[in-house]
């Protein structure tokens, strides 16, 4: 399954929302810096689709905040 999310890092809170099924936008408190914004975003995101992090993989998007993320297993 493939979803598109829009990340914003340096939020002041970390938060998930659904716009619909395919589409999310993710906050997190981290910098986009040394991947930790990514890694933080595709914990919330296993949080979310209750997947384990292991099971979320970015496909584009690794330096920009508009991402496509595949879920496997779903």
């Amino acid at each position: 399954m493939l979803i598109h999310i829009k990340v914003t890092a340096g939020a002041k809170k970390d938060s998930v929302k659904k716009k619909n099924d395919t589409s999310y936008i993710v906050t997190v408190k981290e910098e986009a810096k040394d991947n930790m914004a990514n890694r933080k975003m595709m914990s919330l995101m296993a949080e979310e689709l209750n997947v384990p992090t292991a099971a979320i993989r970015i496909i584009t998007g690794h330096h920009t905040p508009s991402k496509i993320v595949e879920v496997l297993g779903r």
